[in-house]
């Protein structure tokens, strides 16, 4: 298939906050939409705020065999690996060069995609074209500061999902975090919905696609697809 790159906006953050311990991107909040897309015969590019070596958080990460499928394939595949090494800057990056965009998890994400202007002024381009914008458990950190043409917050009146309060206080980092995503994307004025604790769940509201948690990777990625097989099938039409 020949396409246009579909864009992976990686964290390169891996302090967590204050407390002396690492995190990154969540490995396979980033994999396993990664085989869906590249399955289907799409083309992946990755960029991340500051450009280069991006890191997983080691919490992600489990001996060979105890990860799941997609992250023990990715940390096997050298060019993907040689990727998220060499990763170009956000800011180096046009709308009209990507068919969209997917912003994978990780709590680093919560540090340096809110900050990111270019990240900010990319979402905001790439939804009022219609191309899928997607982000998954803290990605949707990303797009906090992103805006329509008229100025409103690109969330605004939609159905969205993330990471919930709820979870981040279960796992004990809501003082941590610069902000709460969930109560952020409700103050943006976002129609928040969500599953139990660590249940999956994907909202889809036109081409923004958000997703919970990690268990929701999987049917975040296949939505994903979908939304790029139907833009591909409306621009032959």
């Amino acid at each position: 298939m020949t396409t246009t790159p579909f864009l992976f906006v990686v964290t390169g953050h891996t302090d967590l906050g204050d407390t002396g311990r690492k995190t990154g991107f969540h490995f396979e909040e980033l994999s396993t939409p990664y085989y869906i897309l590249r399955d289907a015969g799409y083309e992946v590019i990755f960029a991340s705020p500051a450009g280069g070596e991006v890191k997983a958080d080691p919490g992600s990460l489990k001996p060979q065999g105890e990860n799941a499928d997609s992250v023990d394939r990715f940390l096997a595949d050298e060019k993907a690996m040689q990727a998220l090494k060499t990763t170009i800057r956000t800011d180096a990056v046009k709308a009209v060069e990507v068919s969209g965009i997917y912003l994978p998890g990780g709590h680093g994400t919560m540090w340096d995609l809110p900050q990111d202007t270019a990240l900010a002024k990319l979402v905001g381009e790439l939804d009022a074209a219609g191309k899928p914008v997607a982000a998954v458990c803290h990605g949707p950190a990303g797009l906090v500061a992103a805006k329509r043409p008229d100025g409103t917050p690109v969330v605004k009146g939609r159905r969205v999902n993330s990471f919930t309060d709820a979870e981040e206080r279960k796992v004990e980092l809501e003082d941590v975090v610069p902000f709460l995503l969930e109560s952020k994307l409700k103050e943006l004025g976002a129609q928040f919905e969500n599953a139990g604790l660590f249940e999956a769940h994907v909202a889809r509201d036109g081409n923004l696609i958000t997703g919970q948690n990690p268990a929701s990777a999987k049917r975040l990625g296949e939505a994903l697809r979908s939304a790029l097989l139907a833009n591909a099938r409306q621009a032959a039409e």
